[in-house]
């Protein structure tokens, strides 16, 4: 195809078990596909699919997909920018490297700045939510409380806390719906709804990652 925009796709997902039954893959092409969709002359090399935790730097199928972008002059293209990598490090090692370009389709008009902004607030959050549940479970040792029982009452919260995201993002629907169409990102979707003096569900505020949260349970990306 003569002057395409030639793409590498690269999908991650954490398990094997993720892996055969197309957990999560699935989403990922989806998200490349519709921002391909929006490029003129688009043209895929590859799709490269690897299962391995997105904390490891070790991972082969990623170092295949940049040595073809480099040998191909072809751009990667993750889905989001956790399927990359979850190490700042290393999202700020491959943001150096001027021989390789990536696109994250949630992300589509960020910047490299933002991109490493984005990563390490990400890597900060995670950090903070393993202090707070090492924390929280401490306390609740204290009290006497036991971990290690039956988890029987996990699928009844999991189908609970689903239902509440999805009626919440119901209920933004005509808020959310018309902006992503016309390609808002998360993160202006999130301020465009501050501004709007629209609490979460909680009363807080809307960040990218809960605009997500919201879109996904419309099944929208």
């Amino acid at each position: 195809m003569r002057d395409a925009k030639r793409f590498v796709l690269y999908r991650r997902v954490s398990t094997d078990e993720q892996g055969r039954s197309g957990l999560g893959l699935d989403a990922q092409k989806r998200d490349l596909d519709l921002y391909l969709a929006g490029v003129e002359k688009a043209a895929v090399v590859a799709d490269l699919i690897e299962v391995a935790s997105g904390g490891k730097s070790d991972r082969p199928v990623l170092a295949e997909a940049l040595e073809l972008c480099r040998k191909e002059k072809a751009t990667l293209l993750v889905a989001k920018l956790d399927r990359l990598s979850r190490q700042v490090s290393f999202v700020a090692n491959l943001l150096e490297d001027k021989s390789v370009e990536f696109v994250v389709a949630s992300l589509p008009h960020a910047s490299r700045f933002e991109l490493h902004l984005y990563s390490a607030l990400a890597e900060q959050e995670r950090s903070f939510i393993s202090q707070r549940t090492k924390a929280a479970m401490a306390a609740a040792k204290e009290r006497g409380v036991k971990f290690g029982g039956p988890l029987h009452h996990l699928p009844d919260l999991n189908r609970a806390k689903k239902e509440r995201v999805k009626k919440e993002a119901e209920a933004l629907a005509p808020l959310l719906l018309p902006l992503r169409q016309a390609g808002k990102s998360y993160k202006a979707l999130a301020e465009h709804l501050n501004r709007a003096g629209v609490k979460t569900r909680t009363g807080g505020a809307f960040y990218a990652v809960k605009v997500g949260r919201l879109l996904a349970a419309l099944e929208v990306v």
